[in-house]
């Protein structure tokens, strides 16, 4: 009876194991998604950030970053069928009087200019009224196919924007953000924001910054390149010969683009 019981016993244990081991490809993070279930774009990887004029889909590279709003379905699928990779462009910190969704933001959640004809800042304090908003933006990218996500104007706090914002109040909207990219099987990458990287690494999947090559910032973003995630970026002022040495020293997808967008590049 008692080596039957032992029996037993040893077969419960192993049943527990089996069952409860957790999925070696699918390891959770700490925005409420499985970072197994979504594209990790690597350091190096070269890409394409195009939001205006024609959309070129025979550029060299392997990821695309494009208007969310401006691309429907069929450009996203025709770039996968190229083999590219796509990630939907939005502004989540900043409203855009020419969206379609436009006159679904209330007037009290629009702040100051952000420098852009009709743009204006969030107030990201209030995400009872901004989360649902989001929601069905980054639903519609997902709609449409996309990999991945790159939420603009994520760094309020540090510029004028007419609300009393904290490092806080950015912080918990950015993870937010992170959150509800996640939840859709979507990858999404933190735009500039350099003070907050430390704080945000884990819960941003790459990162897309401008220009930091001019004011002398490209280390600060090396804590996304050493934990194997990408860092597109690029620079509208300065030469090639200035800033890829470093660029490639660094790990990161670097190109030289014009302010508006369209289809030019000169990659590193």
């Amino acid at each position: 009876m008692r080596r039957f019981l032992a029996l037993l016993t040893v077969l419960l244990l192993a049943l527990t194991a089996c069952t409860s081991a957790p999925d070696d490809d699918r390891s959770d993070d700490r925005s409420g998604g499985r970072s197994g279930d979504r594209w990790q774009p690597a350091p190096g990887l070269a890409w394409q950030w195009q939001l205006s004029g024609r959309l070129d889909p025979a550029v060299d590279a392997p990821v695309y970053d494009i208007d969310g709003f401006d691309h429907p379905a069929s450009a996203v699928a025709d770039l996968h069928r190229r083999g590219r990779k796509v990630i939907c462009y939005l502004s989540t910190g900043a409203w855009e009087e020419f969206r379609p969704d436009a006159e679904k933001f209330p007037a009290s959640l629009l702040g100051r200019s952000n420098g852009w004809p009709g743009e204006r800042w969030l107030d990201i304090r209030r995400t009872d009224l901004l989360e649902p908003l989001m929601a069905a933006r980054i639903d519609m990218c997902r709609a449409k196919g996309f990999d991945a996500v790159e939420p603009d104007n994520m760094d309020g706090y540090a510029n004028r924007t007419g609300f009393p914002l904290t490092a806080a109040d950015q912080l918990r909207y950015n993870r937010l953000i992170a959150r509800l990219a996640h939840d859709r099987g979507l990858a999404v990458g933190l735009k500039n924001d350099l003070d907050q990287i430390p704080a945000l690494l884990l819960d941003f999947d790459f990162a897309v910054n401008e220009q930091c090559a001019e004011y002398a910032e490209c280390e600060r973003l090396t804590p996304f390149v050493r934990a194997g995630k990408a860092v597109f970026h690029v620079e509208y002022e300065l030469e090639t010969g200035e800033f890829c040495p470093e660029a490639r020293r660094l790990g990161m997808s670097s190109m030289l683009k014009k302010y508006e967008l369209g289809a030019w590049r000169r990659p590193c």
